[in-house]
């Protein structure tokens, strides 16, 4: 199969300074780099797809972290998929699709070693960045082991319409919950995650205080909390949580651009009466489940029994209002740009 020829050049971006707060376009810049060819045991993608997540604001910090902050100057990092246009690896050909790590680029040059073969007829090519990717891992990984999930549990997801938070819900509900609620930022999301998701309660989290909303919600506790935005929301959820309650924490997007530290829940006495476990993960530390979870989840995916939705964004120069979207939670589910 002949791939066409891949141009001298290729756009990237850059992070030429380190956000604070908030970021801001001078943060970043989009320039045009040569496109080398791929030296031995690497091949060359020209991507597709192109994922933007909310760990990303971290990577942009110079603190201390579970993963090497962005260096200034250089294109940035992320989740991409495309087609191989030319391969210096055994195992991968031309015409191939791959998962892989470069994104924020037009062009990568990728070892071969971390880049994983997708089947775009299986499913479409998008889907590898969000349901069945390392969005779908998380969401997997974090109910059935950080929170170690269980038939009948009642279950509580913030930031439940998004990418992560829309597939806790749903693969709660498919393993037998006995309640789940939701929260989200816009009305029109709460009706989304009980009409097109099967939450059985949501509640819009800017209409009144979180605590009120789930209790009215939950009158008899939560079982799990999957933590997606802390703050109020983890606060509420201790002072709902039953016995033997578990509260995976994913992640704090009501935090990332804090200038000064968030105080933490003032009620976390509550997990000495109640016995309850509170637990942070990180995908990167379950990659073993990832067979068993498309084993289990592609089928849902492919019968339209677990739902999803991607918010499209088309173009490289678009790249940065994407994520910033993510940050602002415009997104509906995952957000993608397409190249």
């Amino acid at each position: 199969m002949t791939a066409p020829t891949p141009p001298a050049t290729g756009r990237e971006w850059h992070l030429l300074s380190r956000p604070v707060g908030w970021p801001k376009p001078e943060d970043f810049a989009l320039v045009e780099a040569e496109v080398p060819a791929p030296g031995e045991g690497q091949v060359l993608v020209r991507n597709e797809y192109l994922s933007v997540d909310p760990y990303m604001r971290g990577r942009m910090s110079a603190a201390k972290s579970y993963v090497a902050p962005y260096e200034l100057g250089k294109a940035m990092q992320g989740g991409a998929v495309g087609e191989v246009v030319a391969s210096n690896a055994e195992g991968i050909a031309v015409g191939d699709h791959v998962l892989h790590f470069l994104g924020w680029r037009e062009y990568a040059v990728v070892d071969a070693k971390n880049a994983v073969k997708v089947d775009p007829e299986a499913a479409p090519l998008s889907t590898y960045l969000g349901v069945l990717g390392m969005t779908g891992l998380t969401a997997y990984a974090g109910l059935l082991r950080t929170a170690a999930f269980k038939e009948g549990d009642c279950v509580f997801v913030s930031g439940a319409a998004g990418a992560v938070g829309s597939q806790v819900g749903q693969l709660a509900k498919l393993k037998g919950a006995s309640r789940v609620i939701g929260s989200a930022g816009s009305d029109e999301k709460v009706k989304l995650l009980v009409e097109e998701y099967g939450f059985d309660a949501a509640f819009n989290y800017k209409t009144g205080p979180v605590s009120e909303q789930l209790r009215d919600a939950a009158p008899d506790g939560i079982d799990v909390y999957f933590d997606n935005v802390g703050g109020d929301h983890l606060e509420a959820a201790i002072g709902s949580l039953n016995r033997d309650g578990r509260i995976a924490v994913c992640g704090m997007i009501s935090v990332y651009n804090n200038t000064e530290p968030a105080p933490g829940p003032r009620n976390l006495a509550r997990l000495i009466q109640t016995r309850g476990r509170i637990e942070g993960f990180l995908v990167g530390d379950h990659y073993d489940l990832q067979p068993q979870f498309v084993q289990e989840v592609g089928p849902w995916v492919r019968s339209g029994e677990l739902k999803y939705r991607e918010t499209v964004v088309e173009g490289i120069e678009n790249n940065l209002e994407a994520f910033l979207g993510v940050l602002r939670g415009d997104n509906t589910g995952k957000m993608i740009v397409k190249l």
